[in-house]
């Protein structure tokens, strides 16, 4: 794992780095000085700065973190190139555009060896597509929508059931403009684990995934959702748990509450809004590093970032 100058970027040819050779990832030495973003472009992988922050690199490490996210990027190569490369396409897209832009790289990881790799380390092909017949409580008291994710058996995971009853319930509040505040929790002791792992690569290819995405994703209407949001979390908000709570505009969290990006371990990215919505509240360097590393963010870690607003 060598360690670069800056200047060294200069005379590196990016066809010698990434998911195709040996090298899937470039440690930089931001002590040395400032990095050429420029010459981050250029490269198809991870850049990924050791030491002072620097903006031009993909995220910043610790000495401490390198070994770790390092074995994450080699294991799935291909997945953390494609991550970085639509953080850096995406800054400068509204919202809604880079929303797509995460649909269609979604799909083509999904579609890709890693995630197959994933898929074939599985103990069964068993899929978990029944769930809480009703995983999800709506109570409307006037101008008020409230939501609670209900499947605590199965830890409010994000199934095809709980997915569509979200998206069903946010429509209204999308239409309904006389509903001033959605407020969403959670029953049980965890917020949501994310997705239905047992559901992952069910669809039969790319462009389905991504049709399907398209219109029946609930991170759409959470984020025209956005000024009326209110989310609580208690306990662990993994994957799409997160991505979907990171929408509110007013968060809050438990002190037991922590959170974490975990699809790079399945040969996935976020896929359900996050490399909008949690990078909306911690930026692109915070999401990236909650990605490679997989690292839990305790609830006061993410008061200090800013992921939450408040704890209570």
């Amino acid at each position: 794992m060598e360690l670069l100058e800056p200047q060294s970027l200069a005379w590196m040819d990016p066809q010698d780095v990434g998911p195709l050779t040996a090298r899937p990832a470039l440690l930089v030495d931001t002590a040395v000085g400032p990095v050429d973003p420029d010459l981050v472009e250029r490269f198809p992988c991870p850049v990924l700065g050791v030491g002072p922050f620097d903006p031009a690199c993909d995220t910043r490490l610790t000495a401490d973190e390198v070994v770790r996210v390092m074995r994450n990027v080699a294991n799935a190569p291909f997945t953390a190139s494609v991550l970085v490369q639509l953080m850096r396409m995406t800054r400068p897209l509204p919202p809604a555009a880079a929303l797509t832009a995460e649909s269609l790289a979604y799909a083509a990881v999904q579609h890709g060896q890693e995630f197959r790799r994933w898929q074939r380390s599985r103990p069964d092909g068993s899929t978990s597509l029944s769930g809480n017949a009703a995983p999800l409580l709506v109570e409307r008291t006037g101008s008020h929508l409230r939501l609670v994710l209900n499947d605590p058996d199965r830890r409010n995971e994000i199934g095809t059931t709980m997915r569509d009853a979200l998206c069903e319930a946010l429509d209204v509040a999308v239409l309904d403009q006389q509903i001033e505040q959605v407020s969403l929790e959670a029953s049980g002791r965890v917020f949501s684990t994310g997705g239905a792992v047992g559901e992952f690569g069910t669809v039969s290819d790319p462009a389905t995934a991504h049709a399907i995405r398209t219109v029946r994703l609930p991170a759409s209407r959470l984020l025209r959702l956005h000024q009326r949001l209110h989310v609580h979390v208690d306990g662990a908000a993994i994957g799409a748990g997160l991505e979907m709570a990171a929408f509110a505009k007013h968060l809050t969290a438990s002190k037991r509450a922590w959170f974490q990006l975990p699809e790079l371990a399945y040969g996935l990215i976020p896929g359900a809004g996050g490399t909008v919505s949690v990078a909306g509240r911690i930026g692109r360097h915070r999401t990236v590093w909650m990605a490679l590393s997989m690292a839990r963010v305790r609830a006061r870690q993410a008061l200090a970032w800013g992921l939450v607003d408040e704890l209570r």
